[in-house]
C-alpha cells in the first residue's frame, strides 16, 4: 500500500532501483486503474453527447435556418408596421391640423362674419371714394386754405353755395351729400375735442379741424378765449412752460427748446403784431444739413427741428387787421362764439346747477363715450392690422385667432354699450332741452353785450364775466315746485341781472339803446321783428331822390314825408293774414284824406301816449307805431322806444340801477379789477375809500391808492404786489394818463396766481382806445356819472344818505331841506343835457357840490338847534351853496343868475308855509312837492312816485325845449344801434349787402358834375378881386371834394368786385353807404354838417 515514510520511490530507489522500478509500474497502473474507472463512463458519456450534439447541431442549423426565415420576415413586417404607423400618424396630424383650421375657421367666421359687411361695404366706399377724390380733395383743401378768418355763415356760402355749385356744374366727380367735418375728421376725434372742452357745434368742430389739419400754424381769433382754453386742455402739461407772449423776455429760448425736442408751444394774447424773429418757424424755412436732419435758423441760432413740434397762437381782439403777409403766413382761424354754440355751453352750465346729477350723468357718457368709440376704433384697427400683417396659413396662427377674438369680443361689447349709451344720451337730452330757454335767453344776452364794443372799446366785455353773471342768477334766483315755474324765474332774474350788470359800466346815452337793443333780441328769439322795418326804423329813408309824391302839408316835416313813401313801400310789399297788402301801405292815402285827425295827433304835446287815428292803433303792433312816430315826430321817438321798451319789458328796464358800492363789492373778486371809466366832474375816490372805512380797509393803511403819472409805473407794480400777497386795496387813478404802462399792468394781472382773498384792485380811467382789452374783459366797469332823469337822478341822491346821516342833525327842517337840496342838485344836472338852453357852459356838477351843501345846512341848522333860534340863515345857505358851492363852478353871469334864482325859488320860509303849501311843479297828471317830515323811507317813496319822464316845465324850461333834446338823442341812440346791426344782412330791400353798396356807389358817381377848369376861370378873370380869390378857393376845394368822391367810389367798386383788396378807409366808406351816413373821408373835405347822406 504503499504505506510508511520509506515507501517512495526514491526511499525505495536508494534501496533497490528494480524496487523502486516495481514500484512506479505498480504505481502507475495503480493510477491507471483509478483513472479508467472515472474516465469510461465519461468517454460514453462524451461519445453520447457527442451524437446528441451532432443531432442538436443539425436541429440548430435547421432551426437557425427558420430563424433567419423568421427574422427575414418579421424585418419585413416590421418595415410594413413602420410605415403604417408613421402614415397614421401622418393622417393623425392632418386630422387634428384639420380640425384645429375647422374650429379656427369656424371662429374667424363666427368672430368676423358681421365685419364682413362693413368691410364689403368700405371696399366699394373707397372704390367709389377713389373716383370721387378729385372733387373732395379740392373743396376741402380750399376749405383748409382760404376760409379760417370768416364766420360760420360767409364759411357755409363759400364751401356749400360756391364752390361745390361750380364743382357740380363743371360734372366734377364729388361726394354727395359733401360734408367737410365727414371727410376731414371723424365722430371718435370729434368726441374727443368735446371732451377737452371745444364746443361741439359745428362751427367749432370747423375750428377744430382748421387748427389740426391746415398747413400753416393756427392764428386763432379768439375773443371769449375758447380756442385757449381748448388747447391748453388738449396739449396738457406737455404746455407747462410754454405758454408766452412777445413781451416775455424768455419766449426765444422757450420756443428753441420746444422746436427742438417736438414739445407744442402757445403764444397768447397777441395783438396787430407779431414779432418778425419767428417768421423762419412760420414759413418753415429749413436748412439742408450735413446730418440729414432738418434745421431752422431762429434768431441767430441753428436749432433742429422735430416733427412733433406744434405751435399755437391766439388773440382777444375780437376783429384785429392782419396784412396779407400775416395770412399768408398762419392760418389765421375765427373762433368768435356763434349763438348756436353758446347755448350749448349755457345748456351745460344751466344742467349742472339745476340737475347736477343728470349733467354728471352726461358729462360720464360722454367721457366713455368717447373712450369707447376711440377703442373700437382702435380694435377694429388691430383687427385689420393683425390680419393684413399675418404670415403663413392664418388658421394655423392661434395667437393671433386669439387676439381677434379678444378683439373682437371686446368691439362686440364696446358696440353693445355705445347702443345703450345713445339711448341714455336721447333720454338725457330729453330732459336735458327742458332747461334749454334758459340757455337760448343767456346766448341772446350775451351777443346783445358783447355787440357794445361796437361803440366803444370800453364796452369790452368776455365770456368768462359773463359766466359769472349767468351763475350767479342761477344760484340766486327764486326757487318752484314747477319746472316751469323756475325757468320763468331764472329767465326773468337772468335778464334783469345782465341788464344791471351791463348798465354798470354803459354811460347814460348808451343805457336805452343797450334797452331797446335787448328788447328787439330777446322778441326776434321769439317772434323776429320784422328786418326791413327794423332797418326803415334806424335808417329811414335812403334813397338819393325825393319822392315823386308832394307832401300834401306844410306842417309835415319834410324828411318825414319821404320815409312816410319809404314805409308805404314796405307796406305793400307785405301781406297780412287775409292776404291784403299791410295796413301801413295806406298810410300816405290815409293821411293826406284826412288832414284835421293827423294834424291834431301831430300837434299834441305827447303823441306817443295818445292812440293812432283812424284805426291804426289796433292795426299796427307797438313797434309798427314807432315806425309812424318816426315819420310824424321824430323828437318823440326816444319816448316812444321808452314806451316801447316798456310794453315788452317792464318799467324797471328803463330805470338802471342806482350805483351802489356795497353791490360792487359783492360782484367782485380777489381776480376781478373794478375799473370806473370817468365822466367829467366825477370822482368815486371819495366812495372807495368810505367803502373800505366800512369794511376795515382805512385809506393810507390798508387801502393804498395812487394817481399814475409819467414815471410812476414801478411804485404801481410795488402796491399791486404788495396788495396780492397781504390782502390790501390798491386804486391806481386816472391810468389813461400812463397808457404805456397799461400793458405792464395787463402782464402782471396775468401772472397773478391764487391771490390773498381780500386783494381788491380799483382803477379808474377817462374813455380811452389804448386800455388793455384782456383788463378791460376780465374787469367788472362801473361808469361814474349822474343817472338821465329827475328821478333817477335823486333816486341816485337818496341811496348814498343813510337814516344815521339824516338824523345827525336834530332840526325839524333837515330832512325837508336835504330833499329840497337833492330837488335842486338833480334839476341843475339836468338842465345840462338841453345845451345852450340849460346852460351857456356846460358844468360838471358832481355829488361833491351835493355833499359838502347838505354838510353845510347840517352846520347852520344844527348850530340854530343848539342856539334855539327859530330863525333859519337862510341868506348864508343861498350864498354859500349858490355862490361857494355849485356857483364856484359857474363862469357865465347869466347861468350864475338862474342858479341864484332856483334858490330864492327853492329856499325859504315858504316851504313850511300851511297855508300855502309847497309845489317844486304842479300839472293835471302829477304834483311835485315836499313830502311830510318823516324817516327816509317817506322820501324815498316819493322820488319813487316821481314820473320817469317829465316836462322841461319842471326845471323851468319851455315845453318846446324837449324837441331839440329829444330830436338829437333819437338821431344819437340810432347812430348807435345802426353800429350794432350785423353787418351780414341786406339793404332792407331784399337785395345782399355788397348788391346794395354797389348800387348806391354807381348812383352817386352818376351824379357827381364835371370838375371846374380852374386855368381857364383864373385866365378869363384876369387879376381877381379879392371875392373871386375866396370864389377860387372855394372852387379848389370843391375840385378837391369830386375828385376824392369819384376816385373812392371807383376803388370802392373795383373792391366789391374782388379786382383790389379793401382798406380801412374803404370799409368804412363801404359802410357809411350802406347806413347812409356821410362818410368820414368826405366829411373832413366838408364844412361840419349834422346831415346824412
Amino acid at each position: 500500500k504503499g504505506e510508511g515514510p520509506q515507501f517512495t520511490y526514491e526511499g525505495l530507489r536508494s534501496i533497490s532501483i528494480a524496487g523502486a522500478g516495481l514500484l512506479k509500474w505498480v504505481l502507475a497502473m495503480v493510477n491507471y486503474n483509478n483513472v479508467a474507472r472515472t474516465v469510461e463512463p465519461k468517454r460514453k458519456k462524451v461519445a453520447e453527447s457527442e451524437k446528441n450534439l451532432r443531432i442538436a447541431q443539425k436541429d440548430l442549423a435547421q432551426t437557425k435556418q427558420q430563424v433567419e426565415e423568421l427574422n427575414t420576415q418579421l424585418a419585413m413586417l416590421s418595415a410594413q408596421f413602420e410605415e403604417k404607423t408613421s402614415e397614421q400618424q401622418e393622417l393623425k396630424a392632418k386630422a387634428d391640423l384639420m380640425e384645429r383650421r375647422l374650429a379656427a375657421a369656424s371662429r374667424l367666421i363666427a368672430g368676423l362674419g358681421s365685419e364682413r359687411t362693413r368691410w364689403s361695404n368700405d371696399i366699394e366706399e373707397l372704390d367709389s371714394r377713389k373716383e370721387r377724390l378729385v372733387g373732395d380733395c379740392l373743396l376741402t383743401s380750399s376749405f383748409l386754405s382760404y376760409t379760417g378768418a370768416f364766420t360760420f355763415n360767409y364759411r357755409h356760402a363759400m364751401v356749400y353755395d360756391m364752390w361745390q355749385k361750380d364743382v357740380l356744374e363743371r360734372t366734377i366727380p364729388t361726394t354727395q351729400p359733401f360734408r367737410l367735418e365727414a371727410l376731414l375728421t371723424s365722430d371718435v376725434e370729434t368726441t374727443q375735442w368735446s371732451s377737452e372742452g371745444l364746443p361741439s357745434d359745428e362751427l367749432s368742430i370747423q375750428n377744430g379741424i382748421l387748427t389740426v389739419r391746415a398747413n400753416r400754424w393756427p392764428l386763432c381769433i379768439d375773443p371769449q378765449m375758447q380756442a385757449v382754453n381748448w388747447i391748453k386742455n388738449r396739449e396738457g402739461k406737455q404746455l407747462e412752460g410754454k405758454v408766452k407772449t412777445f413781451n416775455d423776455s424768455d419766449f426765444l429760448k422757450q420756443l428753441e427748446l420746444a422746436i427742438q425736442y417736438g414739445f407744442p408751444f402757445l403764444f397768447e394774447n397777441l395783438d396787430e403784431y407779431i414779432d418778425p424773429v419767428i417768421d423762419p418757424v412760420l414759413e418753415k424755412n429749413f436748412i439742408p444739413s450735413t446730418s440729414g436732419k432738418m434745421i431752422i435758423k431762429l434768431g441767430d441760432k441753428e436749432v433742429e427741428w422735430d416733427n412733433n413740434f406744434r405751435l399755437y397762437m391766439t388773440s382777444k381782439l375780437s376783429n384785429p387787421h392782419y396784412g396779407p403777409e400775416i395770412s399768408g403766413k398762419t392760418m389765421v382761424i375765427n373762433y368768435g362764439v356763434t349763438q348756436q354754440g353758446l347755448t350749448e355751453q349755457l345748456l351745460n352750465v344751466t344742467v349742472k346747477h339745476e340737475r347736477p346729477d343728470l349733467e354728471e350723468q352726461r358729462e360720464t357718457l360722454v367721457k366713455e363715450m368717447s373712450e369707447n368709440k376711440a377703442l373700437l376704433k382702435n380694435l377694429e384697427d388691430t383687427l385689420l392690422r393683425e390680419l393684413s400683417n399675418a404670415t403663413g396659413n392664418i388658421l394655423d396662427n392661434q395667437e393671433l385667432i386669439s387676439t381677434l377674438e379678444n378683439a373682437k369680443a371686446k368691439a362686440v361689447e364696446i358696440a353693445e354699450k355705445l347702443e345703450v349709451s345713445k339711448v341714455t344720451a336721447v333720454e338725457i337730452e330729453e330732459t336735458r332741452v327742458r332747461y334749454s330757454p334758459v340757455a337760448k335767453r343767456g346766448a341772446i344776452l350775451f351777443f346783445v353785450m358783447a355787440s357794445l364794443s361796437a361803440i366803444t372799446n370800453m364796452y369790452e366785455y368776455s365770456l368768462a364775466s359773463f359766466l359769472t353773471v349767468f351763475n350767479l342768477t342761477l344760484h340766486n334766483s327764486k326757487k318752484d315746485a314747477s319746472l316751469d315755474g323756475r325757468l320763468r324765474n331764472i329767465i326773468d332774474a337772468l335778464t334783469f341781472d345782465v341788464y344791471s350788470y351791463t348798465c354798470l359800466g354803459l354811460f347814460e346815452k348808451h343805457k336805452l339803446m343797450f334797452s331797446f337793443q335787448m328788447t328787439i333780441k330777446i322778441l326776434e328769439g321769439d317772434s323776429p321783428v320784422d328786418a326791413q322795418f327794423l332797418d326803415f326804423f334806424l335808417k329811414g329813408n335812403l334813397s338819393l331822390e325825393k319822392s315823386r309824391r308832394e307832401r300834401p302839408y306844410d306842417w309835415f316835416p319834410e324828411q318825414g314825408w319821404q320815409d312816410l313813401m319809404r314805409l308805404c313801400q314796405l307796406g305793400q310789399n307785405k301781406m297780412g293774414l287775409d292776404g291784403r297788402s299791410h295796413a301801413i301801405a295806406r298810410l300816405a292815402d290815409d293821411i293826406e284824406s284826412d288832414e284835421s285827425v293827423w294834424r291834431t295827433y301831430y300837434e299834441l304835446e305827447a303823441p306817443e301816449e295818445a292812440a293812432l287815428p283812424m284805426g291804426y292803433d289796433t292795426a299796427l303792433s307797438e313797434f309798427e307805431k314807432l315806425l309812424v312816430l318816426r315819420c310824424l315826430r321824430m323828437d318823440r321817438v326816444t319816448v316812444g322806444i321808452t314806451r316801447f321798451v316798456i310794453s315788452v319789458m317792464t318799467e324797471k328796464y328803463v330805470q338802471p340801477p342806482v350805483l351802489d358800492y356795497h353791490h360792487i363789492y359783492k360782484q367782485s373778486t380777489e381776480s376781478t379789477p373794478i375799473v370806473f371809466v370817468l365822466s367829467p366832474g366825477a370822482d368815486p375816490a371819495f366812495d372807495v375809500f368810505k367803502l373800505g372805512e366800512e369794511m376795515g380797509f382805512k385809506p393810507g393803511a390798508k387801502l393804498k391808492y395812487m394817481a399814475l403819472g409819467q414815471g410812476m409805473g414801478p411804485k404801481a407794480q410795488e402796491f399791486i404786489e404788495t396788495g396780492v400777497t397781504r390782502g390790501l386795496w390798491i386804486m391806481l387813478q386816472n391810468c389813461h394818463l400812463l397808457p404805456k404802462w397799461l400793458k405792464t399792468l395787463e402782464k402782471i394781472l396775468e401772472k397773478i396766481h391764487k391771490p390773498h382773498p381780500d386783494f381788491r384792485l380799483w382803477l379808474t380811467t377817462e374813455p380811452t382806445d389804448r386800455f388793455p382789452l384782456g383788463v378791460l374783459q376780465r374787469s367788472l366797469k362801473v361808469v361814474t356819472e349822474p343817472p338821465n332823469g329827475l328821478k333817477l337822478n335823486m333816486r341816485q341822491s337818496y341811496s348814498k344818505i343813510t337814516e344815521e346821516a339824516l338824523a345827525e342833525c336834530p332840526h325839524t327842517a333837515f330832512r325837508p331841506l336835504v330833499y329840497v337840496l337833492g330837488f335842486f342838485h338833480a334839476v341843475v344836472q339836468e338842465r345840462r343835457k338841453y345845451g345852450k338852453l340849460g346852460w351857456n357852459v356846460a358844468y360838471d356838477f358832481n355829488e361833491t357840490d351835493f355833499r359838502i351843501s347838505m354838510a353845510l345846512i347840517s352846520t347852520y341848522l344844527g348850530k340854530a338847534f343848539e342856539n334855539q333860534d327859530e330863525y333859519i340863515p337862510w341868506g348864508t345857505l343861498r350864498y354859500l351853496i349858490g355862490e361857494a358851492m355849485y356857483g364856484g363852478r359857474v363862469s357865465d353871469s347869466f347861468d350864475r343868475r338862474i342858479l341864484t334864482t332856483y334858490l330864492d325859488e327853492y329856499l325859504g320860509d315858504f316851504l313850511f308855509d300851511t297855508f300855502q303849501p309847497f309845489h317844486f311843479y304842479t300839472c293835471k297828471d302829477y304834483d311835485i312837492s315836499i313830502p311830510q317830515t318823516g324817516p327816509r323811507d317817506v322820501y324815498v317813496r316819493a322820488v319813487e312816485g316821481l314820473p320817469l319822464m317829465q316836462s322841461p316845465e319842471v326845471f323851468g324850461l319851455h315845453a318846446n325845449a324837449d324837441i331839440s333834446y329829444y330830436t338829437n338823442n333819437t338821431k344819437s341812440i340810432w347812430a348807435d344801434l345802426v353800429d350794432l346791426q350785423p353787418r351780414t344782412g341786406t339793404g332792407g330791400s331784399g337785395v345782399s349787402r355788397e348788391e346794395f353798396i354797389a348800387t348806391v356807389a354807381r348812383d352817386i358817381q352818376a351824379k357827381i358834375p364835371e370838375q371846374f377848369d380852374l386855368p381857364l376861370l383864373k385866365k378869363e378873370i384876369g387879376v381877381p378881386s379879392p371875392t373871386q380869390v375866396v370864389l377860387l378857393q372855394e372852387l379848389e376845394r370843391w375840385n378837391k371834394v369830386l375828385a376824392v368822391m369819384s376816385s373812392s367810389l371807383k376803388d370802392l367798386q373795383r373792391a366789391l368786385t374782388g379786382e383790389i383788396g379793401f382798406s380801412a378807409a374803404l370799409e368804412e366808406l363801404a359802410n357809411s353807404l350802406f347806413n347812409g351816413k356821410l362818410p368820414a373821408m368826405w366829411a373832413k373835405l366838408n364844412p361840419a354838417t349834422e346831415k346824412p347822406l
